[in-house]
């Protein structure tokens, strides 16, 4: 199993006009290597199966699939929380953050402890976390929570509260695991603006994991879906500035993704 990133991708020059992807470079190095990765529990059945996939620096992926199709269990192997049972890839050397579907704040911290804890655990002297935790709370534009205490903010607040955490880890890779899948429609459409935003900002390649095809079509730059048990990428979509400014544009790819969805869904029920 590799950390080094030789890997270069080749993709075709992007068309003017087309905003935050016009912005991307043409050829970016590689920030995720799959290859051939495969995962068996014990004498189960495999959940994972000869998953191949590449993902450049500074890209924003979503992972979308069934549920038990091995998303998180895919996640959990790119962070290193977890080992193939088959396969090799390729990660950034300094690791990548995680931020889970709970907010797992710590009850006794404020939003700056939680986020000054992260600092902490980094090395980061008691002035300098304190001036970080600042600039990241503003960054989710918490900066007037700071002193808040978990139940005191709702469940939008938390999770802005735990993306900065993640952020406070600093490391280029973000993985998400379905972080936004227990908030009402309204605050995950907010939340969404926020994390492009935040992403835009940041630089960081993030991997999105979500069963929400609408989700995956709204945030990624790329969708990857992965087949029912054992997951395998079967299919993926490059999402364009039009899919993101003409909402008949987004249906249509949304409807085509739900369809191959539910195909794969009824082939392995």
């Amino acid at each position: 199993m590799s950390n080094s990133l030789p890997t270069t991708v080749e993709t075709a020059p992007e068309e003017p006009g087309r905003g935050r992807l016009a912005r991307q470079p043409a050829a970016r190095p590689a920030a995720v290597v799959l290859e051939n990765i495969g995962k068996r529990f014990d004498k189960g059945l495999p959940v994972l199966d000869d998953v191949n996939a590449v993902v450049r620096q500074g890209e924003f992926v979503a992972l979308l699939g069934a549920s038990g199709c091995g998303k998180s269990t895919l996640l959990n192997i790119i962070a290193g929380l977890d080992t193939p049972s088959a396969g090799a890839l390729e990660v950034p050397s300094d690791g990548a953050a995680f931020m889970f579907q709970d907010s797992a704040l710590f009850p006794w911290l404020s939003a700056r402890g939680n986020i000054e804890l992260a600092l902490k655990l980094r090395g980061m002297g008691r002035a300098e976390r304190h001036a970080r935790a600042s600039e990241l709370l503003d960054l989710v534009r918490l900066g007037h929570s700071a002193d808040k205490r978990p139940h005191e903010l709702s469940g939008g607040m938390r999770q802005r509260v735990a993306l900065a955490r993640s952020l406070a880890q600093d490391r280029p890779l973000l993985l998400m695991d379905e972080p936004f899948a227990a908030l009402d429609a309204i605050t995950r459409d907010l939340l969404h603006d926020e994390l492009e935003r935040i992403w835009a900002e940041t630089g960081r390649t993030i991997i999105f994991v979500t069963h929400n095809v609408r989700e995956a079509v709204r945030l990624g730059q790329r969708v990857l879906l992965l087949s029912s048990r054992p997951g395998r990428v079967v299919a993926q979509w490059d999402v364009s500035e039009e899919h993101r400014t003409n909402a008949g544009k987004a249906g249509e790819l949304t409807s085509e993704i739900t369809g191959k969805l539910r195909e794969e869904i009824r082939r392995h029920a």
